[in-house]
C-alpha cells in the first residue's frame, strides 16, 4: 500500500490537514478530500497524453482518442457503457488539451466502483471500433465546419496562430478538416499505446467517502495498471518574441457580426507576477460590467455586443486579451477605444478603489467557488498541477491583499506593449 503523505482532518478550505496525497507505486498521484453533506462523490484529472505529441499533420488526433475512449472496450460496447452509467445515473467523460487528455466523473457514492471501473477500463483497454470511429469523426468534421462559419472561433484560432507562432499552443486542439479525415484507427491505437499509462497521472476525488478508503478504491481499479515505454512529454520550446503590432482578418461572408481579439503573451501560472496581472485584468475588463473595456466599448459608446479582457495562464506563456463582438461597421471604432483604454491601463494603472473593490471580490468568491466537490477537484487539481502548496488557500487572502497598484501597474508595463499587439477579426 502506498504510503499516506497527510491524515485527513475537517476543514472549511482545502488545506494539507484535510486533502490526503498519495502516490501509487506506479506513479499514479492521488488527491482525496471527504466531503459528507451529500451522497455524491465525483472525480477529475489528467493523465500526460495531449496534442504536444501530435505532428502537423495529425492535428486533432489526441482529441480524437481522447472522445473515443468510451466508444467501445476489450469488455463492453459503447451502448453497454452508456447504459451502466444511465442506470445509476452517474456520468463520466474525457477531453483534451496541449499537455493532457483530461477525465472526470460524477455518480453517488455506492456507485464509486463502477465509475472507476469504468474509467479504468477506459484507460487501460479501448478498442477504438471502426463503426464508432467513423461515427465520432463525422461529427468532428461537422463541428470543425461549424467552426469556420462562427466568427469568435476563427478570430480566436488567427489570434492564436499569430500570437505563438509555430509553437505548440498556436495550434488549434481539434484540427483541420483535413487533419481529422487523415487519422487511421492505427494512428489512434499507436497514440494510445505511446502515450496512455500511469506515470504523471493525477486523480483527485472528493465526496461522501473517507480520504484512505477513497485510495484504497482507486488502487483497486488503477494501481496494477503498468505501461512500459511510455513516452515523456517533449519540453515546450521557446517563444518568438513579438517585434511588432501583427493585424489579421479572416473573411467569413454573410455574417452581421464582427470578432476582433487584441492581446499579447502573458504570465504563467507559476510566475510571481500572476496575481497582480489576475487583479489588473480584472479591473480592465472583468470587474461588474466586465470593467472598464465593457464599461467605454459597450455601455458608453455602444459599439459592442459583448467586450471585456480575459487572462489565461498555465504551464507555458499564457494570453492576456481584449474581446469583442462588433457590428462590423464598428471594428475600427471599436478597436480605437480598445487601444485607447490599454494606453491608460499601461501608463496609469488603476485607482485604489478599483484595486480594493477587486480584492474585495476575489477573497468574497472564493467559499461560494468551492461549495461543490467539483469545484474543491478543480482547485485541488490546479494547486497539485502549478505547485503552489496545498496550504495555497490558507496563504490566498493575504496573496491577494499584498498587490499593490505598482504591483499592477509594473505587470501591465510589463506585459501590454502598444507596439506590439497581436490584433485578429472575423467577419464580413
Amino acid at each position: 500500500m502506498a504510503k499516506f503523505i497527510a491524515k485527513p482532518v475537517k476543514s472549511s478550505l482545502p488545506s494539507p490537514e484535510d486533502v490526503l496525497e498519495v502516490q501509487l507505486s506506479n506513479g499514479i498521484t492521488i488527491l482525496a478530500r471527504s466531503n459528507f453533506n451529500s451522497p455524491a462523490i465525483s472525480f477529475g484529472g489528467y493523465l500526460p497524453a495531449g496534442a504536444i505529441f501530435e505532428s502537423d499533420e495529425k492535428l486533432g488526433l489526441a482529441d480524437f482518442v481522447a472522445t473515443s475512449l468510451m466508444r467501445g472496450t476489450q469488455t463492453r460496447t459503447f451502448d453497454a457503457i452508456y447504459n451502466e452509467l444511465e442506470s445509476v445515473g452517474a456520468s463520466l467523460g474525457f477531453d483534451s488539451g496541449v499537455h493532457n487528455t483530461n477525465f472526470g466523473g460524477r455518480a453517488l457514492v455506492e456507485d464509486l466502483p463502477l465509475l472507476l471501473e469504468l474509467l479504468a477500463e477506459s484507460l487501460q483497454t479501448p478498442t477504438f471500433p471502426a463503426d464508432e470511429v467513423e461515427r465520432l469523426r463525422t461529427q468532428l468534421l461537422t463541428g470543425l465546419a461549424l467552426r469556420e462559419q462562427d466568427t469568435s472561433d476563427m478570430a480566436d484560432l488567427i489570434f492564436e496562430q499569430m500570437l505563438y507562432d509555430v509553437h505548440p499552443y498556436g495550434r488549434p486542439g481539434d484540427g483541420y478538416i483535413e487533419t481529422i479525415r487523415s487519422i487511421t484507427r492505427k494512428d489512434m491505437k499507436e497514440f494510445h499505446r505511446r502515450h496512455f499509462g500511469p506515470r504523471g497521472m493525477v486523480l483527485a476525488i472528493v465526496g461522501a467517502i473517507h480520504p484512505k478508503k477513497a485510495v484504497e478504491e482507486v488502487e483497486r481499479y488503477l494501481g496494477s495498471w503498468q505501461v512500459s515505454g511510455q513516452k515523456e512529454a517533449p519540453p515546450l520550446p521557446p517563444l518568438k518574441p513579438i517585434r511588432k503590432t501583427k493585424k489579421r482578418h479572416h473573411t467569413i461572408k454573410g455574417k452581421a457580426q464582427s470578432d476582433l481579439i487584441v492581446g499579447v503573451i502573458g504570465p504563467t501560472r507559476k510566475s510571481p507576477d500572476f496575481m497582480a496581472a489576475s487583479l489588473g485584468n480584472s479591473v480592465l475588463g472583468q470587474f461588474g460590467m466586465m470593467g472598464r473595456i465593457g464599461d467605454v466599448v459597450r455601455e458608453r459608446s455602444g459599439l459592442a455586443y459583448y467586450a471585456y479582457s480575459s487572462l489565461h495562464a498555465g504551464t507555458g506563456p499564457g494570453s492576456w486579451e481584449v474581446i469583442a463582438g462588433v457590428n462590423p461597421a464598428n471594428v475600427g471604432r471599436a478597436l480605437g477605444l480598445i487601444e485607447k483604454e490599454l494606453s491608460r491601463f499601461v501608463k496609469s494603472g488603476v485607482t485604489k478603489e478599483e484595486l480594493a473593490d477587486s480584492q474585495a471580490n476575489y477573497v468574497g468568491r472564493l467559499p461560494l467557488s468551492l461549495e461543490s466537490n467539483n469545484g474543491v477537484i478543480g482547485a485541488i487539481l490546479n494547486i497539485h498541477r502549478y505547485d503552489l502548496g496545498m496550504d495555497y488557500y490558507q496563504r490566498y487572502e493575504s496573496l491577494v491583499r499584498s498587490v499593490t497598484r505598482d504591483d499592477v501597474a509594473a505587470v501591465a508595463r510589463k506585459y501590454i506593449d502598444l507596439e506590439r499587439l497581436v490584433i485578429a477579426t472575423a467577419g464580413p
